[in-house]
C-alpha cells in the first residue's frame, strides 16, 4: 500500500546537489486503474496501481512493482499513451520535526523532489510516502513548501502524460 501526500514548492531547497537522485523515464498503458513502465536509472519496472479513497486527504493506492528488462521496458514505452515524463528525482531526507504530533514514531520521512524535462519542463513538485494515513494527516510541511496538491488531479503524473502543460503551465 501507498500512502503520500504531493505538495508544490515556494524554491528548491538550499544544497539540492549533495542529495541522492535517479533520472526516470516512464509511461502509462492504463490511467484507470494505472499500469505504468518506468525506468529508474539502470532498473526496469512494471507498475499496477489502483485507488483505494477518492475522496479528500492522502492518496492511498495499493501499489505492486514488478521488474522488467531492459528489453521489455523499451518495447513497452513504445505502447503508451500521451507524453513520455522524464524527470530528476532528488530523495531529501526530513527532519523529525515534520512527523508533527508523531515524531519519534515510525521511520524517516523522505522528500521525493521530481523536477520534469521533456514537455514538462518547469514543473517542480514534491511528494512525501508515509507508514499510515495518520502519519500523513499529522505531517507539517517544511518551509520549502508552498500548496498541498495531493487531490488536484492537475499533479497526477498519469494526468500530465496525457495533457502535457499549456504555454508552460499547468491547465488548472
Amino acid at each position: 500500500m501507498e500512502i503520500e501526500r504531493k505538495f508544490t514548492l515556494k524554491k528548491l531547497p538550499d544544497g539540492l546537489e549533495k542529495y541522492e537522485y535517479a533520472d526516470i523515464v516512464q509511461g502509462y498503458l492504463l490511467r484507470n486503474p494505472v499500469v505504468r513502465v518506468r525506468k529508474w536509472n539502470d532498473k526496469y519496472i512494471l507498475t499496477y496501481k489502483s485507488k483505494l479513497n477518492k475522496g479528500s486527504g492522502p492518496i492511498i493506492n495499493v501499489e505492486e512493482e514488478f521488474p522488467l528488462n531492459e528489453k521489455g521496458f523499451w518495447h513497452l514505452i513504445e505502447k503508451c499513451d500521451g507524453n513520455i515524463i522524464y524527470k530528476r528525482r532528488y530523495l531529501i531526507p526530513l527532519d523529525e520535526k515534520h512527523k508533527g504530533s508523531l515524531a519519534g514514531i515510525g521511520k524517516q520521512l523522505v522528500c521525493e523532489l521530481d523536477i520534469f524535462s521533456g514537455v514538462l519542463e518547469g514543473l517542480q513538485f514534491a511528494e512525501v510516502e508515509f507508514e499510515s494515513k495518520e502519519a500523513a494527516e499529522a505531517f507539517i510541511m517544511p518551509e520549502w513548501f508552498a500548496e498541498d496538491v495531493t487531490n488536484d488531479k492537475n499533479y497526477s503524473n498519469g494526468h500530465l502524460s496525457e495533457v502535457g502543460l499549456k504555454d508552460g503551465q499547468l491547465d488548472r
